[in-house]
């Protein structure tokens, strides 16, 4: 009996996610051709895998069985596709949020997962090519379809099911507003102090899920959205009225904007969370590399220490995210 990898694969989704609907989207296939390809498995086998009925999907004894040898079958298929195409394959890796300047971060430790210096992230085994993604839904899109490996920005809910991420760094976030604003020659602000002031948005507020929150939870009742044609257009637009405000992780390196400023914010400081995102389930090679660097790199510059007392984000940190007293500047 010869078994359809494609077949145990749809088999051993279905049962981790136990909802056809979602398992099909994370293979990148309709619902209709995933229940065909587990109907062809049941049938050359001889048995059923799955009860289907009103309460749900649920495995048989049978189901249950298979189950644990399907996966070790689903290990070693891909083992030996990466033996065959060997191991010097560049982990192709995209990013999105490019106002906030994610490759950043990603180039700190680009150059530790290729043994090179940072910021060369084009190469073979280990190293990394870069995508440009538009946005969460096009990156989620492209993880899903297999185009990419992994990526890097913000992540927020809803997230695929299919899709596991890790957070990477914790950024504090700053003020930028025109020299000519009330409060721009104070040394630090608090978020609350903006009360009264314009929240300049790169685009629709519904759309830019830290901006959105950040409003929310601080009572900026006055927001407007501009287009995004790039940080230098963005900020220009922010010095040319004294009444606006926008916000920017505090590493940004600013173009040169006469009449801008920009001021820390305290009591609480906002904190940007930048998480790398890949799909679960067969990981490229490179990626636990990329994972490691990345978690070397938050070690040695602090990039997850988080304080309640002292920081707001705009959910819980991930539970490895390092609470600490001194500061991250």
């Amino acid at each position: 009996m010869d078994l359809d990898v494609a077949q145990v694969r749809a088999f051993v989704r279905t049962a981790e996610e136990l909802h056809f609907g979602r398992a099909a989207g994370t293979l990148a296939i309709s619902q209709q051709a995933l229940s065909k390809r587990i109907a062809r498995l049941e049938t050359l086998l001889g048995v059923t895998l799955f009860q289907r009925g009103g309460s749900g999907v649920g495995l048989t004894e049978a189901g249950q069985r298979f189950l644990p040898p399907a996966r070790q079958t689903l290990a070693a298929a891909d083992a030996a596709v990466a033996a065959a195409v060997g191991t010097d394959r560049p982990l192709r890796v995209d990013v999105w949020g490019h106002l906030y300047a994610p490759m950043r971060t990603l180039a700190q430790v680009a150059g530790q997962v290729a043994g090179r210096g940072a910021g060369q992230v084009a190469g073979r085994a280990g190293e990394l090519v870069l995508g440009h993604g538009r946005d969460l839904p096009s990156v989620t899109d492209a993880l899903l379809h297999g185009d990419i490996d992994a990526a890097f920005g913000r992540v927020h809910p809803p997230l695929h099911t299919g899709l596991a991420h890790r957070l990477v760094r914790l950024e504090p976030v700053d003020v930028v507003l025109s020299e000519d604003h009330p409060l721009a020659a104070e040394p630090a602000l608090r978020p609350e102090q903006l009360r009264g002031s314009v929240l300049w948005a790169p685009g629709a507020l519904d759309r830019l899920d830290f901006l959105h929150q950040f409003a929310d939870r601080f009572g900026i009742q006055d927001t407007a959205a501009s287009l995004n044609l790039g940080l230098t257009h963005f900020l220009e637009e922010v010095a040319r009225d004294p009444h606006r405000f926008s916000l920017l992780p505090a590493d940004v390196p600013l173009p040169e904007v006469p009449g801008l400023r920009s001021v820390p914010l305290v009591d609480p400081t906002p904190l940007y969370a930048w998480s790398l995102l890949w799909r679960t389930g067969n990981e490229p090679p490179g990626l636990t590399g990329l994972i490691a660097a990345c978690a070397t790199e938050a070690g040695r510059s602090r990039w997850l220490e988080y304080d309640p007392a002292r920081d707001w984000l705009p959910e819980p940190p991930a539970h490895h995210a390092r609470q600490g007293d001194e500061g991250r500047r």
